[in-house]
């Protein structure tokens, strides 16, 4: 979704990455809400002097100071002065500052932080704190918010956020409350909230992090360093901002840091730290089924080949050309159930995409039904989304009808089967599906028609299976067409009472 729209961007004045940049810190601000307390808004140049807001998010750490959101809305007066000096000087305005401050609401403590990048103001962030409801400060909230002061004041340099940091959404990302660790320069713990320290106790460290390399204290713990991400260092000690895992005695614990710096060097670090070790076992576990289920359906899948394989060679001993018929059409059905089990293996979702799997099957089926013919496939609709249990029943009769249509239909002759397929609304308002499989061929028999197995088959499937209707007739100007009618949503009832 865009952060700026374009008659936004054709009046602003944007540098190369300015854009990306925004977004990436709209994608990582809770990280400055939550040590903030406060509530933070984007605002954005409209071009006429004013300013619109882009985004706006609230503290999970504290109460919201605004419970209506801000995106969308242009600023207020008593805003304005304050965001235009910030704009202007690039640097942080406070409200206790401003000569103005008796037109801001008494309740309400506000920054206005410019984000600033090669030396021009990009947007502005107006951060709301509501004094009225904060306690005596606690050491952790001082640290909080001297954290979300320098991450600020990072950004009016343009130094955060760095398009290093990690994106993407990785289910247990550390976030500010499960666990705080502030360094110094050295990797040197300075500070460490409750939350994290007994998330390192859970790892085996000791209960003390303050005052110790927080590289040292992990890395001790570490007995086989060769499965260690090579990236757990430079996170331990504050030098890179990335994201990684450790994990020992059976505790896996998720770091983030998010080095502190200026133009020259870097000052010291924060790391976030989360024990995520029900969440890794719960996702081995998924992994694990996952994995046995895949082996059941490909062990299946290897079973129902193997049948058709001996079907094949039977056939091929038979002495009579009606049982070596027999066989032969049995080995072609079992192969059409193990190639549908194949496709629908690779999905395991209780809805497939069915005109993947005509476009595979429909050419093949009539390839092996007319060994030295020439016969063109045309295929026209789309069949969509179906229920997984409608797939097999459904290509078992798309398979008989194809090969009845080139073996009977074009007997001795080159022609062309059509597959058509479309969704409709029935008398009843429900989703139904047509599907036409016609041939251009000898058309009906005259006289009563005499179903042999495939035909019984077919009908006994869309009657049972698929609570639906077969209709042979003659097709213009040549040729048979056989239509079916089925019920979707009869059979997502049936599906869902079982």
């Amino acid at each position: 979704m865009a952060l700026i729209t374009e008659q936004q961007r054709q009046r602003a004045n944007l540098g190369p990455g300015d854009e990306d940049w925004l977004h990436l810190l709209v994608g990582d601000w809770q990280l400055i809400s939550d040590l903030a307390f406060a509530d933070l808004v984007l605002w954005f140049p409209t071009g006429d002097g004013s300013y619109v807001a882009l985004a706006h998010v609230r503290p999970s750490t504290s109460h919201t100071v605004f419970h209506t959101d801000f995106v969308g809305e242009r600023i207020r007066k008593d805003l304005r002065m304050m965001v235009d000096q910030a704009w202007e000087s690039q640097k942080v305005q406070k409200s206790a500052e401003q000569p103005s401050a008796e037109l801001i609401s008494g309740l309400t403590s506000v920054q206005a932080i410019p984000l600033v990048r090669q030396h021009r103001s990009v947007a502005v962030i107006t951060s709301h704190f509501d004094p009225n409801q904060a306690r005596t400060p606690s050491n952790l909230e001082l640290v909080y918010r001297q954290s979300a002061d320098d991450l600020l004041t990072m950004g009016t340099r343009g130094l955060w956020p760095d398009f290093a940091s990690p994106t993407g959404s990785r289910r247990g990302a550390p976030r500010v409350g499960d666990g705080f660790i502030r360094l110094n320069v050295d990797g040197v713990v300075e500070y460490a909230s409750p939350n994290a320290v007994s998330a390192f106790r859970r790892l085996g460290a000791a209960e003390v992090l303050q005052g110790q390399p927080l590289a040292d204290l992990t890395m001790a713990l570490v007995s086989d360093r060769r499965v260690v991400d090579e990236t757990l260092p430079l996170v331990l000690q504050g030098k890179m901002p990335w994201r990684t895992e450790v994990e020992f005695s059976g505790v896996t614990l998720s770091l983030r840091a998010i080095p502190l710096r200026d133009e020259s060097k870097r000052w010291g670090a924060l790391v976030l730290c989360r024990d995520v070790t029900e969440l890794r076992r719960r996702e081995k576990e998924l992994v694990t089924k996952d994995a046995t289920i895949r082996e059941i359906h490909h062990r299946v899948k290897n079973n129902l080949q193997t049948v058709a394989a001996l079907l094949r060679m039977q056939s091929r001993r038979m002495s009579s050309d009606e049982g070596k018929q027999g066989l032969e059409q049995a080995m072609r059905r079992v192969s059409t159930i193990a190639s549908v089990h194949d496709f629908l293996s690779k999905g395991l979702n209780e809805t497939v995409k069915f005109d993947d799997l005509m476009d595979r099957q429909f050419r093949l089926i009539v390839e092996i039904a007319s060994p030295g013919q020439r016969v063109a496939t045309r295929r026209e609709g789309e069949f969509g989304m179906l229920d997984a249990d409608l797939a097999t029943p459904l290509s078992l009769v798309i398979n008989e009808l194809v090969t009845n249509a080139v073996e009977h239909g074009l007997a001795n002759r080159d022609g062309e089967v059509g597959l058509l397929a479309n969704r409709y609304s029935g008398h009843d308002g429900k989703d139904w599906l047509r599907v036409v499989i016609q041939d251009d061929g000898h058309g009906l028999p005259a006289g009563p028609r005499r179903e042999g197995l495939g035909l019984q088959i077919v009908r006994t499937l869309v009657t049972s299976e698929l609570s639906g209707e077969i209709q042979w007739m003659q097709s213009e100007p040549q040729g048979t067409k056989v239509v079916i009618e089925m019920p979707l949503h009869r059979h997502r009832r049936d599906h869902h009472s079982v």
